[in-house]
């Protein structure tokens, strides 16, 4: 039977983040999506320009609904936006006892903030604990930390394992707002670290959201953290590498989830 990954996030109506891009890379995976949407955006890969949360009740309902039918075996949660919502994630997945990706998302690649200031605390009490791995990138890590973000590979590093102190097993500390070549670092119990060139591309939009889902996929297949890890990162490279090829949007354009199936026409 096919693997089967959740994931909880906001609804990106261009196709590049969002519940849209983590079902693409589940899929492209290999893995059987099902989504729980906890957020609608009116986006393109220019701007978002409304947000309308959904009721936590709602969100509540979508996942019993899915884990009353479906054998999930692991989630990934992306954006939440408010307390209640986060609450009523927590509750659930506290409940299931599921593997968790948990990627903070706090604003768009368009620089629109996705949650709200007050949630923070509620995220973090609620749900780093909850993470089986927690993908931040530097400017998320920095306001979960309440600090200034990282400039180099030594702060970058403290930072993770600050984090861990916080309650997850694992912290991916993602790299790409740094300068040079892309280091991701992986704190846990064997840490890892990832280097990636800078790819010229503005083609990025969604890159957080596909990195996150594949890592889940990763653990709904049963691979263990580090190795679903590093799929996951050569993945994204390669989605990256591949995203001028779809030309989609006149901004910031997502990155191409099916590279390695659709062959050079796209």
């Amino acid at each position: 039977m096919a693997a089967i990954a959740l994931t909880i996030a906001g609804s990106d109506s261009g196709g590049g983040a969002g519940i849209q891009a983590d079902l693409k890379a589940f899929s492209a995976l290999g893995v059987f999506g099902a989504s729980v949407v906890t957020a609608v955006t009116a986006q393109n890969t220019r701007a978002v320009t409304a947000i309308a949360g959904l009721p936590a009740r709602m969100v509540a309902a979508q996942m019993d609904a899915v884990f009353d039918d479906l054998r999930v075996s692991a989630v990934k949660v992306g954006m939440l936006g408010d307390p209640g919502v986060i609450r009523a994630v927590a509750d659930a997945l506290h409940r299931r006892g599921l593997p968790v990706v948990l990627d903070p998302v706090m604003v768009a690649k368009s620089g629109d903030r996705l949650l709200a200031a007050e949630a923070m605390e509620a995220m973090r009490s609620l749900l780093l604990p909850l993470a089986t791995v927690l993908t931040p990138n530097l400017p998320e890590a920095a306001e979960l930390l309440g600090c200034e973000a990282a400039r180099d590979e030594v702060a970058q590093a403290a930072q993770g394992r600050a984090l861990l102190a916080m309650g997850p097993r694992w912290v991916l500390m993602k790299g790409g707002h740094g300068t040079g070549e892309v280091v991701d670092l992986l704190a846990g119990p064997q840490p890892e670290r990832l280097v990636a060139p800078r790819i010229a591309t503005r083609n990025t939009h969604g890159t957080g959201c596909t990195l996150s889902a594949a890592i889940a996929a990763g653990l709904a297949q049963g691979l263990a953290v580090p190795e679903a890890v590093l799929r996951a990162h050569g993945y994204l490279q390669g989605a990256i590498r591949a995203a001028d090829r779809l030309g989609v949007g006149s901004g910031h354009g997502p990155v191409h989830h099916f590279h390695a199936l659709w062959g050079d026409g796209a």
